[in-house]
């Protein structure tokens, strides 16, 4: 991997943050425990939250055979590390690739599901045993759940019972399956682990190194962790290799919303011979918009294009000829897509033009240098992406600025000689902090106030339109009415949502949900926007101040506590920003939510049915239900967002005046005689954090 210019810089990082912590271990250790204990376990307490670990995740999508394995292999630097190639790949399993910084070997945690899942998963095989209907036994979960059995219990499973099925022997090599626990593998090289992970991650008869496999356990893993020893590219990064859609396992399926939930950026990765022109990609793209957008915190979107040195016809091309050709067909694609993406109204509502980005990729030239230079096939620009994303990372400055704030606090509490112009202080903050709660309040109910109008506009439009939903959904031009019977089966015994074989996800949920969310989407960007350089409700928590700069010109005999309550105060903003990003999804989704809850009732009845007439008697009930309950299920679906965007806030106004308040009261009201004497840490400590400050 190409050596980076500041690598020394990122390497002083490491020192000083290495540093600072062991400074504030020792005067941890040096705390003690008796006399002033509120004050000392609120110090103890404020040293220990210094310690954070927020990762940036980065989603990787694409098709089986996109070439995403060995993209993600280039890209941090590890040709063996991912099975490719010939060995096919596993439509359910997580992949996350991280760095492992606590030890020199390659590691890999797998996750499985619980024993209880599985039985549920075997469930509908007892129906299909005692059915034995050809027609049952033609949908696509029986289909989905004859692979998963073949691949784990080979041939043995035919004409067995789900309990006989779940008999500890076939468990044998994964023990901690049945005992609820993780599996760690743990090698000496990328290639070996590799080969110990393709039967939890694969789907084949041969394991990467050619060795016969009897059974494959992915069926059985819910997500699998790679650690890579030592890689700068990956110390704050995780890249998630992720399934197209979410899962009928439901633990599986809520790891994936969560997961791409929480990705700051999705790649979604396609061959170039079939950039623009690719569905699937797309269809990924406009199922997981949603989750990525108002329902996440996705920023950036990266359409990455593969094989892009793949070009026919060069046998008679010179060196530079096909350079030029590759360069000529890369530019076409890159427009092309972009065409494409133009097109996607309902991905454009959650994502602009500025956070989409083409590339046009070849893992085998970066390697092989046979007709480009490596950064002629735009690896390194997403290894620069990545690395960008770390040095943004902000663990050394927050974590030195904090303490800096409290070794000041420390140093300020042992002076006893400032009690009035302490009192003066304490009595010009509490005026300033009332102050600036109300700014903070305001434009929080009026936000409150947009999004009520905007939803009682969407169930209006959802009253009126819920037949016609419906009718788009159960009466589909695509299909005939024998062949729908086994696509509206799997619909309802999946809660909602269905994926057939060649075609676009049905999701009954998401239609009778639409207008409801579409009410909402452009308000809730504003309030809400995923770039980082935009704040939530228009920046009023980064507004948010106390003016400590001015009142330490004023009072310079207690500058020591003014300077911890500022870093306190950017600590709460950071804080209150996390929060406020993560609770925004659970808002957003739950208008989704209500949806499916009113209607799970409905779907389970329509799954029971039987025999003749089944398609008819499954439309009935839906459509019946969806009839009774249009006049109360979109109210409460906007009663609940509007309940849940109220208690967002006063959580915000609780925890700002609360933390505040503390900080005040313990840094102007406290004289510590038994804090330890800090002088000569706070000394180093600053000039860190000047040095930092000043760059």
């Amino acid at each position: 991997m190409k050596k980076r210019q500041d690598d020394t810089g990122s390497f002083s990082e490491k020192i000083i943050l290495s540093e600072v912590k062991d400074i504030m271990r020792c005067v941890n250790n040096r705390i003690p425990n008796h006399d002033n204990t509120k004050f000392n376990t609120f110090l103890r307490d404020k040293i220990k939250d210094l310690e954070t670990d927020q990762r940036e995740l980065v989603g990787v999508f694409g098709k089986t055979g996109a070439g995403k394995s060995t993209l993600i292999n280039a890209v941090i630097g590890e040709k063996n590390l991912l099975p490719s190639g010939s060995v096919r790949a596993c439509t359910t399993v997580m992949i996350k690739v991280e760095a492992n910084m606590q030890s020199s070997k390659y590691e890999a945690e797998i996750e499985f599901i619980t024993k209880e899942e599985w039985k549920e998963e075997l469930w509908p095989l007892d129906n299909f045993l005692v059915d034995n209907s050809d027609q049952e036994k033609n949908d696509d979960d029986y289909s989905d759940l004859v692979e998963k059995l073949s691949a784990l219990y080979g041939e043995e499973w035919k004409d067995k019972s789900s309990e006989k099925l779940m008999d500890h022997k076939y468990f044998r090599e994964i023990s901690e399956f049945l005992r609820s626990e993780r599996k760690i593998l743990t090698c000496e090289s990328a290639k070996e682990l590799s080969a110990k992970c393709v039967k939890y991650t694969r789907s084949d008869t041969k394991d990467g190194e050619g060795n016969k496999v009897k059974r494959w356990y992915w069926p059985l893993v819910k997500c699998v962790t790679v650690r890579v020893p030592g890689n700068d590219l990956l110390q704050h990064v995780t890249l998630v290799d992720l399934p197209g859609n979410g899962d009928r396992n439901k633990s599986r399926d809520e790891m994936w919303k969560e997961i791409v939930g929480s990705c700051s950026t999705v790649w979604i990765v396609t061959e170039i011979n079939r950039a623009a022109a690719e569905r699937e990609s797309w269809e990924i793209l406009e199922s997981a918009s949603s989750f990525m957008g108002n329902g996440g915190q996705c920023q950036r979107i990266h359409f990455i294009c593969t094989k892009s040195d793949l070009i026919e016809d060069l046998n008679d091309l010179s060196a530079a000829g096909i350079r030029a050709l590759i360069f000529k067909s890369n530019m076409h694609t890159k427009d092309e897509v972009r065409k494409e993406f133009s097109k996607l109204n309902q991905v454009k509502k959650h994502f602009s033009d500025d956070c989409f980005k083409v590339f046009t990729v070849s893992p085998k030239e970066f390697l092989k240098k046979k007709h480009l230079n490596p950064d002629e096939t735009e690896i390194p620009k997403l290894q620069e992406f990545l690395q960008t994303l770390n040095d943004h990372h902000s663990e050394t400055f927050n974590y030195v600025s904090g303490a800096h704030g409290i070794l000041s606090l420390m140093q300020g509490a042992k002076s006893r000689e400032v009690a009035d112009e302490k009192t003066k202080v304490y009595t010009d903050l509490e005026e300033k902090l009332r102050h600036e709660l109300d700014k903070v309040r305001k434009p929080m109910e009026e936000a409150h106030k947009v999004f009520e109008k905007c939803l009682s506009e969407g169930v209006e439009t959802s009253e009126s339109s819920c037949v016609k939903v419906l009718s788009r959904v159960l009466e589909p031009r695509w299909v005939k009415g024998g062949a729908f019977h086994k696509i509206l089966k799997c619909v309802v015994k999946n809660g909602g949502t269905h994926k057939p074989k060649g075609r676009k996800q049905i999701n009954l949920n998401a239609e009778l949900v639409s207008h409801l969310t579409n009410s909402i989407d452009e308000e809730f960007k504003k309030a809400f926007p995923n770039e980082r350089k935009c704040e939530p409700f228009n920046g009023v928590i980064n507004t948010f101040s106390l003016d400590t700069e001015t009142l330490i010109q004023k009072h310079k005999d207690v500058e020591l506590q003014l300077k911890f309550l500022k870093t306190e105060e950017e600590k709460i903003k950071i804080k209150l920003n996390k929060i406020i990003r993560e609770r925004k999804k659970k808002v957003y989704s739950s208008l989704m939510a209500t949806i499916e809850m009113t209607m799970e009732k409905c779907y389970t009845k329509a799954a029971a049915f039987r025999g003749a007439g089944v398609l008819q008697n499954m439309k009935d009930t839906i459509e019946r239900h969806v009839h009774d309950s249009k006049n109360t299920m979109f109210e409460q679906a906007k009663d609940v967002m509007l309940n849940q965007l109220r208690d967002l806030k006063e959580e915000i106004l609780k925890i700002l005046e609360e933390t505040i308040q503390e900080s005040i009261d313990l840094s102007l009201k406290t004289d510590a005689v038994s804090i330890p004497d800090v002088t000569a840490d706070l000394e180093m400590v600053k000039k860190y954090h000047n040095d930092r400050e000043n760059r």
